[in-house]
């Protein structure tokens, strides 16, 4: 199993980028990588329970996502199952996903994303990818 742990830190303060990462209507601004359309939607952590998303790229293509928000500790963290599907809709090898948001002492926020339990090494880098589009959307938002 690989992990993966990508930081970022923001201006905006831990209870605003609390809600970024937590809240559908934030959520959809930044969710999935630069270039694709979120098509399909139950993107909401901050409860526990089932979410899913499903991806759409400039060419067509659908990527579905889902698992379980397993913990919620506002505004510190959330942590929640992952799964890709194929394309007969069957879940694939779980990993875990954590946001971690901290104070930086200054008013802003330090923001880890926590990605553990990929299957290998490609897993991990293209999860990286993946995540360091998205968070160019989330760091407009947040700073």
């Amino acid at each position: 199993m690989t992990n993966l742990a990508i930081k970022r830190s923001f201006s905006a303060d831990p209870e605003l980028v609390f809600a970024f990462v937590t809240q559908p209507e934030h959520l959809l601004k930044w969710w999935g990588p630069e270039g694709v359309n979120i098509a399909e939607n139950t993107l909401d952590f901050s409860r526990p329970g089932d979410w899913s998303s499903v991806m759409v790229n400039a060419d067509g293509n659908r990527f579905k996502v889902s698992g379980v928000v397993r913990t919620i500790d506002p505004p510190n963290s959330v942590e929640l199952t992952w799964g890709w599907h194929d394309d007969q809709d069957q879940r694939g090898h779980e990993s875990l996903v954590r946001f971690d948001i901290q104070p930086d002492g200054h008013g802003g926020t330090h923001f880890t994303v926590y990605h553990t339990g990929l299957a290998d090494d490609e897993s991990a880098a293209n999860h990286n990818m993946g995540w360091t589009s998205a968070l160019k959307k989330l760091e407009r938002m947040a700073n």
